[in-house]
């Protein structure tokens, strides 16, 4: 009979896959209960220091709630809060932009349409029982949204509006082809399950 014991990895995750009240969901939903305060103040000042730093912690927290999450076991609840604080926070912040008249729509149309067929096959595949990670493109994508909103609200780089400009474009064709990515590895997927 083995009596070996469990090793650190295993010892460190204290939470199984039904648990709710995690330090990283914890996380996720201050950075959701927060994202509206971010999306006034984005378009009442458009920057500002207290902007900049509140912009910066809610976005970039997420590094933290998924170390959390991988280091003390990974969740159900956390799975869907997770994706959903990123989109709430990329697609808010971005539209906050446009109507405080720093973005022309057009780009951000073009990534809110993204999203939502994306979520669309997401939950379409979902039904049949398929999950699609996200791969680290559509991670590039999630930075790149999030950095083209700091480039506006942080006052050192508020007036030079070609370097927010820029860097939105860029995710929009990273967006586009990420989107391409999970459609094609959810239909290979599809096609192995089902090759009927």
């Amino acid at each position: 009979m083995s009596t070996h014991p469990p090793d650190s990895t295993e010892r460190s995750r204290t939470f199984g896959p039904s648990a709710l009240l995690t330090p990283a969901n914890v996380i996720t939903v201050v950075r959701l209960l927060l994202a509206p305060v971010a999306f006034v103040l984005i378009y009442e000042q458009q920057s500002g220091w207290l902007l900049f730093g509140l912009w910066i912690a809610i976005t970039a927290s997420d590094s933290l709630d998924g170390y959390l999450a991988r280091r003390q076991g990974t969740t159900r609840s956390g799975a869907f809060l997770d994706p959903l604080a990123d989109k709430v926070l990329a697609l808010g912040g971005l539209w906050a932009m446009v109507l405080a008249g720093r973005f022309w729509w057009l780009p951000v149309v073009l990534i809110t349409v993204r999203e939502a067929l994306i979520s669309a096959f997401r939950s379409y595949w979902g039904r049949k029982g398929l999950a699609v990670p996200a791969s680290n493109v559509a991670k590039f994508k999630t930075f790149l949204q999030f950095s083209s909103v700091s480039l506006v609200v942080w006052p050192w780089t508020t007036g030079y509006t070609w370097m927010a400009d820029t860097v939105l474009w860029l995710a929009v064709a990273v967006a586009w082809i990420s989107a391409a990515q999970y459609i094609q590895a959810g239909s290979r997927s599809t096609t192995t399950m089902d090759p009927g």
